[in-house]
């Protein structure tokens, strides 16, 4: 339980969003549409995601 990693994908641009959503999708290192990164399952990275989950996919791996 302590190794439990997220995939998270960037699937709709945050050009759009507010400043605050693109300077967290920058944070979490995507850059690109269709990118993906590995982040840990914790409550920090959670909170990321809820702040912008209509801006990215999230499968648990």
């Amino acid at each position: 339980m302590a190794d439990k990693k997220l995939k998270i994908t960037l699937v709709k641009s945050p050009l759009g969003a507010i400043p605050k959503q693109r300077a967290t999708v920058q944070a979490m290192g995507l850059k690109k549409l269709h990118q993906s990164v590995e982040m840990q399952d914790n409550g920090a990275t959670r909170g990321m995601i809820q702040r912008v989950n209509h801006l990215v996919k999230v499968e648990e791996i």
